[in-house]
């Protein structure tokens, strides 16, 4: 398609809300296509790419945003839209690689991501045109037309993965995707070492009362207090805007919970992650009642002991970020771990070829945390 690609501007703000609602309908859960007054911040404050695709009669068919936050070096690419009636000529792609191409150009990513409806194939084929990787799925991670599973990519700055910090053990639970990112994303885990799970799920029924406080404000203001340096905060791109307080004050587990989308993210722990042990059952219980239904923590792949915390609880390996944190000069890996209060259905998604391995390694690794081996064996 012949379209004249272009910064978005504040003028723009209208037509971009009546594109999303084309796209999306009502049920688009993101800010960005729908409160004018975060569509404004974003295209004025410098902390977004926004482009936008025009017809040569002017129509607005086209946009795609790179997210960016201050003291980050990850992007995040949001808001991919085409309008209906312009679907088909390689738009999408364009508007991907521009935006990317933007966004990578500052100097100042690392690496960009994306979250890929996994509605039909389609979008899966248009990152991985623009040079992005997979990472893994997470199941029900949204709601949109429904429960929907995301897919997770990734586009690297040119020598980002050659500067990973290698890491020497995992629990063995995160092997199959492990296996799959190796592939995947084409990195080398020879040298890491497999080390038994020491835990089981009933291990972790912790069942004293979680508080849940939500007041966006006074959150940010603690999570600064307990978290003042921004080494210490690493969840790029979530604000916390909820926290959950154990009975006995022996953490304070701050999240980013979206009852619109149905998802929290689990954003940093107080006084570290593995605090919670015993209390996630209690934890996630408190946020599904607050209407989330999936649950993921973003943990570093080196941290065992946390790892082991979150799978003796139910959370699930589902997707790996190689070398998504910079400390000094080296890059270090993370592990994402979801957990869902839905009956998990993957009839309806499109898995593409490329995401065959993370569905294989999901399913061994849910099978792993859910089903007795005497069950499986029978």
């Amino acid at each position: 398609m012949n379209a004249v690609v272009s910064p978005a501007r504040v003028e723009d703000i209208a037509e971009l809300r009546q594109l999303y609602f084309e796209v999306y309908g009502h049920g688009y859960p993101v800010p960005l296509g729908s409160d004018p007054a975060v569509m404004r911040r974003l295209i004025t404050d410098g902390t977004a790419h926004w482009l936008t695709a025009r017809t040569r009669g002017g129509a607005l068919v086209g946009s795609a945003v790179v997210l960016t936050e201050p003291g980050s070096r990850i992007g995040k690419l949001v808001g991919l839209a085409v309008h209906p009636g312009h679907r088909g000529g390689g738009l999408a792609s364009r508007l991907t690689g521009a935006v990317s191409a933007q966004a990578f150009g500052t100097g100042r990513l690392d690496s960009v991501y994306a979250t890929v409806r996994l509605v039909t194939e389609g979008p899966q084929h248009v990152v991985v045109r623009n040079g992005f990787r997979p990472l893994g799925l997470l199941p029900n991670a949204v709601e949109v037309e429904g429960c929907e599973t995301l897919a997770l990519f990734a586009r690297y700055a040119d020598g980002v993965l050659e500067h990973r910090e290698p890491v020497a053990s995992v629990p063995e639970r995160l092997a199959p995707l492990l296996s799959a990112v190796s592939t995947g994303v084409g990195i080398d885990r020879a040298g890491t070492h497999r080390v038994p799970s020491r835990r089981t799920v009933g291990a972790a029924t912790g069942a004293e009362p979680i508080e849940l406080i939500t007041a966006p404000a006074f959150v940010r203001r603690r999570f600064l207090e307990l978290f003042p340096q921004a080494d210490d905060r690493f969840f790029p791109l979530h604000t916390p805007n909820a926290v959950l307080v154990a009975a006995d004050g022996s953490f304070e587990a701050y999240a980013d919970l979206d009852a619109a989308a149905g998802s929290c993210a689990l954003v940093a722990v107080h006084p570290r992650p593995a605090a919670v042990a015993g209390a996630l059952e209690a934890l996630t219980a408190a946020v599904t009642r607050a209407g989330a239904d999936y649950a993921e923590a973003l943990l570093p792949l080196a941290d065992t002991e946390a790892l082991e915390v979150f799978l003796a609880s139910g959370f699930v390996p589902s997707a790996v970020y190689p070398a998504m944190r910079r400390i000094r000069d080296r890059l270090h890996d993370y592990v994402v771990l979801s957990r869902t209060s839905r009956q998990i259905d993957f009839r309806s998604t499109a898995v593409s070829p490329l995401l065959q391995p993370y569905l294989g390694a999901y399913l061994s690794a849910w099978t792993a945390t859910y089903l007795p081996l005497h069950e499986v064996s029978r």
